[in-house]
């Protein structure tokens, strides 16, 4: 997941591009960790919290929350390699590298090999028709000032995020899913990423999830591949090594 060595470099100061814009550039440690503020932090999947969310339209409830059913391509589609998509790849507790120029972003997630590129432009311009929604949807982005804003739409129904409690359920988001991503530079190491979310076939209005993410300039993303060693190919699962006597 990281590339550890003996210190990791302080940045005290915000690194800015030629543009004079923040440069988000670098190996982030996203809202999935705990922000330790040194090389070593500690991963754990990072949920979008109730007390955050708007109340349910009618039957929003039942529409967030899936009950467990057996298919893994519900109770948990990752299980059986099927991408994380947006939401749910914001919070993975796995390093994203953001590359940053005038006109483009690109995340690349460790987590399963995803990635998005998102071209920078005018504020609030037109998405590009959508012909077929997808697991990432529709990126564009642009400047408030110093806080990069990335709109998303073209979302299929998927999962909201890793939310599995003792019963087996998941939430799902539905496929009127408008995000809104608003990163903002704090200091040379740390950035605020609130994270907005309009569902209008589940929530009666637009609700924020704050979270940080942490620049770690000594990790290096590792190569994932969910289809070696997948234990549930399938959705037929086998015990891991470590489960065999």
């Amino acid at each position: 997941m990281c590339c550890c060595v003996a210190a990791e470099a302080q940045i005290t100061e915000i690194v800015r591009a030629p543009n004079g814009k923040p440069d988000l550039t670098g190996i982030w440690a996203g809202p999935g960790f705990a922000h330790t503020g040194s090389e070593f932090d500690n991963p754990a999947a990072a949920l979008y919290t109730n007390d955050n969310m708007a109340p349910f339209v009618n039957a929003g409830e039942s529409r967030l929350y899936r009950p467990q059913s057996g298919d893994l391509r519900i109770d948990d589609p990752t299980a059986i390699c099927l991408p994380n998509g947006l939401t749910r790849q914001i919070p993975s507790p796995y390093p994203q590298h953001w590359i940053q120029t005038d006109d483009l972003l690109v995340i690349l997630y460790e987590y399963m090999h995803f990635f998005r590129t998102i071209p920078i432009g005018a504020p609030n311009r037109a998405h590009a028709d959508i012909t077929e929604a997808t697991y990432m949807g529709d990126s564009i982005a642009w400047w408030e000032d110093d806080t990069l804003v990335i709109d998303t739409i073209g979302l299929k129904a998927w999962v909201l995020d890793a939310y599995h409690p003792e019963d087996g359920s998941s939430r799902w988001h539905s496929d009127q899913t408008h995000v809104v991503e608003r990163i903002t530079v704090t200091d040379g190491m740390n950035a605020s990423y609130n994270v907005t979310i309009n569902d209008p076939a589940i929530f009666t209005a637009p609700w924020t999830q704050p979270w940080q993410m942490q620049r770690k300039p000594n990790w290096k993303l590792f190569e994932f591949i969910c289809e070696d060693n997948n234990r549930c190919e399938g959705g037929v699962c086998e015990a891991s090594d470590v489960q065999v006597e």
